[in-house]
């Protein structure tokens, strides 16, 4: 852990939501509604502690694709379906009956013996008819069942698929979606806002899915500067809706200059 002073860099939420996959001191976060964390970086007593000074804590888990680096890659690799090379990633296989058994290890890692209170549950477009295993759809609804038939009381958050969110809905707690108000361009490593159109088109699908399921929506916004951040809470402020704004690495407590 990074043993800072949290009396000098206390991370005081002025969002109520915070995605960190690096490594922090877990002293440093305090009053937020979600924490979202890589738990791999943290010991049950580390989670006790979030649990302490936060609503929900959660885990980071792809239910989509394996990196290289993950601790349970070498488990899946040969069985993966293809590569996503942006990331470096393995397209998961959910009828395979060890990729599934794998997976439902890591919730019991992160939930059990760690003490979570729940996931947060990316790579859900690639079930989509834009990703990459549309055809796997049933076989990501039976594998959210068994999910919460083994842990009743998990939280579970969705990442993006609001295209399946009919089928995903009874399964999920709340959904998050990236970048509706900005939209990082990685090819020029730029952050900027989205098109005024596309932004509110987004917004429209999003309130939809709100209004049909009842599910809290989550904004994952990416800006470099204060003046981006002013501008995308300047968009987003007309939703009531929780939002986290910070880095596109993800991997430190954001700041701005």
């Amino acid at each position: 852990m990074l043993f800072f002073s949290f009396k000098l860099f206390a991370q005081q939420p002025k969002q109520p939501v915070l995605f960190c996959y690096g490594d922090f001191y877990p002293e440093q976060v305090k009053g937020y509604t979600y924490v979202i964390i890589e738990g791999t970086h943290f010991s049950k007593a580390d989670v006790k502690t979030l649990k302490e000074n936060n609503k929900y804590v959660l885990g980071y888990i792809s239910l989509g694709e394996v990196n290289e680096a993950a601790i349970h890659y070498e488990k899946l690799e040969g069985k993966t379906l293809g590569e996503n090379k942006l990331w470096n990633s393995h397209i998961l296989n959910l009828r395979d009956e060890i990729t599934q058994e794998t997976l439902l290890d890591l919730f019991w890692l992160n939930k059990q013996e760690k003490g979570l209170d729940g996931m947060f549950l990316d790579n859900i477009d690639n079930y989509t008819k834009y990703g990459p295993t549309p055809e796997n759809k049933f076989e990501l609804v039976i594998f959210l069942q068994k999910v919460k038939q083994k842990f009743p009381d998990i939280f579970l958050m969705q990442n993006a698929g609001l295209l399946i969110a009919e089928d995903t809905h009874n399964y999920i707690d709340a959904i998050a979606i990236e970048s509706v108000a900005s939209n990082y361009n990685f090819d020029k490593n730029k952050y900027r806002l989205r098109a005024k159109k596309e932004f509110k088109e987004q917004l429209d699908e999003l309130e939809t899915i709100h209004t049909n399921y009842q599910l809290p929506i989550i904004f994952i916004e990416y800006a470099g500067t204060k003046k981006m951040k002013k501008s995308i809470l300047k968009r987003i402020k007309q939703k009531n809706w929780p939002y986290f704004i910070g880095q596109i690495d993800l991997q430190n407590l954001p700041t701005f200059k």
